[in-house]
């Protein structure tokens, strides 16, 4: 997960206010800097910044001449961060006609990428959470970019979002929300409880069908207000080919995918696209995809109408879910023909995604000293609750929240093996 970029009256500091642990990486950053900077109207003395994340990567934002105000740089230690997969889907989202950072140069050996710099302003920092009519048509824009991402969608080029990464990502939670966090033993019913409702979990995502999915696709990694020109392709950079067997620009033959992809373009999830795929002068940028893989298709709009940061009424939720399936549909994504189906779909996706969240933002605070994340894990609980109050199968998960949580008298515990 990103951190939002600084607003627009960040101040302009020199490069010294950059603080580096390592002061060979230091020296390495700026002769990079140096020996990239007159090629791309450069700035040095600019350099600040710009935002960090959950991860060890930081981003600097530089001030360049010319028609670019400024430029980005990615810092990502390669004994930390491995840049090759952000490189990848970057390519990858801009051959969907996806808007996303452009990769202008990239030292492997060191880990800094300078990138185009889609602004400053996040979807997140203009919603009104009391105004959801108003929201609307930035979730049709976020609604269009996802459908194009997943219309690029094939097999065999991201890694899989299989049993044993969703497994993988559950056990977080027992592990560091549950045990580290709360300070509770992970045994005896409690365990058994849990297990019992990740088995189902894990066999309803299993079931629906794989795309590309972006895995933090919400409004704090969607930009506002991009250029059209920016975040189109990765210079310099040898293209892949992700389009080869989708029919479209960059690809000229049928799909065989098996997984219900059309070639054929939408009929009115577009309807106001501007170049091939999709896009226009008013496309949102998207931001932290690094983490991409193939997997259900539900889960990037569960991610984005179940955010980290921010709740909806469930009427909103419904609203934009059905415009995300009426416009899938569409374009022939292969969503459920039944919007029930696929709806109770998305809720079991955005419980694991919740589940595993939890046990990553716990984890952020007790083994990275990030305790702001922390902060957001009642939402997080509160989702989670929900959708286990909705389905009888998942009564035993319910149980275990309330244990923990104190939400329930332990004493309704007693009844049955539930």
């Amino acid at each position: 997960m990103t951190a939002p970029p600084l607003p627009a009256s960040e101040p302009t500091p020199s490069a010294t206010a950059i603080l580096w642990a390592d002061p060979q990486r230091a020296a390495a950053f700026q002769n990079w800097l140096a020996g990239i900077g007159a090629a791309h109207g450069l700035r040095p003395e600019t350099v600040r910044l710009a935002s960090a994340d959950a991860s060890f990567r930081r981003y600097f934002r530089i001030d360049a001449t010319g028609s670019a105000a400024s430029r980005i740089v990615m810092d990502a230690p390669p004994d930390k961060e491995n840049s090759e997969p952000f490189v990848q889907v970057a390519r990858l989202m801009a051959e969907a006609g996806v808007t996303a950072p452009q990769v202008l140069e990239w030292d492997r050996t060191h880990g800094f990428l300078l990138l185009d710099d889609l602004g400053r302003e996040t979807m997140l920092d203009v919603i009104d959470p009391a105004r959801p009519d108003a929201s609307r048509p930035l979730y049709d824009q976020a609604i269009d970019a996802l459908i194009r991402w997943q219309l690029a969608s094939r097999p065999g080029v991201l890694p899989p979002y299989d049993r044993a990464l969703l497994e993988r990502e559950l056990a977080l939670f027992p592990e560091w929300y549950i045990g580290r966090h709360r300070g509770i033993a992970v045994e005896g019913q409690l365990k058994e409880r849990l297990e019992r409702s990740f088995r189902l979990i894990v066999e309803s995502n299993l079931a629906s069908p794989s795309v590309y999915v972006h895995r933090d696709f919400m409004p704090r990694n969607l930009m506002v207000n991009v250029a059209p020109t920016l975040g189109t392709g990765v210079s310099s950079l040898p293209p892949e080919g992700a389009l080869a067997a989708l029919g479209r620009p960059g690809g000229d033959s049928a799909p065989t995918l098996g997984t219900g992809v059309s070639s054929l373009p939408p009929e009115g999830a577009l309807a106001a696209s501007g170049r091939p795929g999709g896009g226009s002068a008013a496309d949102l940028g998207v931001l932290d995809f690094q983490d991409a893989v193939y997997g259900p298709i539900t889960y990037d709009i569960a991610s984005l109408m179940r955010d980290a940061f921010l709740s909806w009424d469930e009427e909103f939720v419904l609203d934009v879910t059905i415009r995300y399936w009426e416009a899938a549909r569409k374009a022939r994504l292969p969503v459920d023909a039944d919007f029930g189906a696929f709806y109770r779909s998305v809720e079991w996706m955005g419980l694991q995604r919740h589940l595993k969240v939890a046990g990553i933002f716990a984890r952020l605070t007790l083994r990275d000293g990030k305790p702001r994340y922390l902060a957001d894990t009642p939402r997080f609980i509160a989702y989670i609750r929900s959708t286990a109050s909705r389905y009888m199968e998942l009564t035993p998960l319910l149980r275990v929240i309330d244990e923990i949580e104190g939400t329930s008298a332990l004493s309704g515990f007693a009844y049955g093996r539930v």
